[in-house]
């Protein structure tokens, strides 16, 4: 699993935000301040992103039920997207209160949604008037537009990937009230301790959160279809827990790292922070 930190450098992922907007408890992993905005240790990213890896890799090999949420609007498709790669529910519209921690009584509207599905398919609807019929329409739209992405969700789900910690606030409660553990991108104006695998990166600009959402589906896709066979002697191998991830923090020459940061900041900078 390569992680390239000149990759990270190009998707954005360092850019923060102005002081006003900080976490205190994000300056761990913060590497210092250009152009008023926090810059994020890339280092400190990449070994966190590594983490999270490892951890997907596993829980993915051992056929657990990895939840990818978010309602943070440049997120979506791109989450839908990963979510869809890995062939896992995902939750985008709106979440529901309760949804995990009254999963029983949403399990119940998943299965009425379902029937609905299995009833129009059917023709079943074409006994109940016109009127009848829309409502029916109305009803099935309303449960897609929620729980679409869910409707195969039959139990609580192991592990969930959101990505952004202030704006989901609500699924990562009901998480840590049930003790599901939580991976997530971490921007500075965030709280890491809430989540078990927190990845420093900017959760603002989609190229960040495409690059970290690509790794973290390439590290549950290799859980699936198991390891690849050992790639580089480059690779330098960081020890997680129980299980020994290859990462490769591919260098980034200071110079062109300076002037690439200067022409991101031109560029990022006024349109997305």
């Amino acid at each position: 699993m390569q992680i390239s930190l000149k990759d990270m450098l190009k998707a954005g992922v360092h850019f923060g935000h102005q002081p006003s907007r900080w976490n205190p408890k994000m300056k761990p992993y913060i590497f210092g301040k250009r152009a008023g905005i926090y810059i994020i240790d890339l280092e400190k990213s990449a070994r966190k992103l590594a983490e999270a890896l490892a951890f997907l890799q596993k829980a993915s090999s051992e056929g657990k039920t990895i939840l990818f949420a978010t309602t943070k609007l440049q997120a979506i498709p791109v989450l839908e997207e990963a979510a869809k790669a890995c062939k896992s529910p995902y939750i985008t519209k709106r979440w529901l209160g309760g949804f995990l921690t009254n999963f029983k009584m949403i399990k119940k509207r998943i299965r009425y949604l379902l029937n609905l599905e299995e009833r129009f398919a059917a023709g079943e609807m074409e006994r109940y008037t016109k009127k009848e019929r829309l409502e029916f329409g109305k009803e099935l739209a309303r449960l897609t537009n929620t729980l679409g992405g869910v409707k195969q969700l039959d139990a609580l789900p192991d592990v969930i990937v959101i990505a952004d910690i202030v704006r989901d606030h609500l699924a990562i409660s009901e998480a840590n009230k049930l003790h599901i553990p939580l991976v997530a991108l971490a921007d500075v104006d965030s709280n890491p301790e809430l989540v078990d695998y927190p990845i420093p990166a900017n959760d603002d600009a989609v190229k960040s959160i495409k690059y970290i959402l690509g790794k973290l589906v390439e590290a549950i896709q290799e859980g699936k279809h198991g390891l690849p066979k050992a790639a580089s002697q480059q690779q330098a191998k960081t020890k997680i827990g129980e299980q020994d991830m290859a990462i490769e923090l591919t260098g980034v020459d200071v110079a062109a790292e300076e002037a690439l940061e200067e022409d991101l900041i031109a560029e990022v900078v006024p349109a997305e922070r």
